[in-house]
């Protein structure tokens, strides 16, 4: 006799699909749970890793920055520190310059006439002075344009006075002239 199964295999093989794709779809959606977690950790981690190398970095800029600050506040003082050695240079160079110029004025200033103040602004000497005549005043001047240390001598001022103690008349002046520097002569 053959063999009829009345049984609902139709119903049993349905629901045993069902549950293969229950486990199927269940499996797939567990694996993609897993795999969304596993992407957001590496990808939390590259994040961590990324802070993590952008404040080592930041903290090595600040520590350039320090640095370059202390280079360029060295680098001032240096600065500072060669405008004083050239000033003092300068000074040592022009050291014998005053005692040789002093020497010549001794020589420049003519019989008769005295000096009672001298002054220095920059490169600008001013006497003052008596001298006997006019004459005298301008034999100085003469000399002093001849000189090769000095230039441009200017007379401010010259009056006429009656001293008490002399017999004659003497005559106050106030006269500036330029000096010139080693380096022109």
């Amino acid at each position: 006799m053959a063999h009829i199964n009345l049984l609902p295999w139709r119903e049993e093989l349905r629901k045993q699909r069902q549950r293969e794709f229950a486990t199927i779809a269940g499996g797939s959606a567990m694996a993609m749970v897993l795999v969304v977690v596993y992407v957001h950790m590496h990808i939390n981690g590259m994040i961590e890793a990324q802070e993590g190398r952008n404040t080592y970095l930041r903290n090595e800029i600040t520590q350039v920055e320090k640095k370059i600050k202390e280079i360029e506040d060295l680098e001032k003082q240096k600065q500072q520190l060669i405008a004083r050695m050239r000033i003092i240079e300068q000074l040592q160079r022009n050291r014998p310059e005053i005692v040789r110029r002093f020497d010549e004025l001794v020589r420049l200033v003519p019989k008769g006439l005295y000096m009672n103040s001298l002054s220095q602004k920059g490169d600008t000497l001013t006497f003052e002075g008596v001298a006997q005549s006019n004459a005298r005043v301008s034999a100085f001047m003469r000399n002093l344009d001849d000189s090769a240390s000095f230039e441009r001598p200017s007379l401010e001022f010259i009056e006429t006075s009656a001293s008490k103690s002399q017999v004659g008349k003497s005559r106050k002046f106030r006269l500036s002239v330029k000096q010139v520097s080693a380096q022109k002569e």
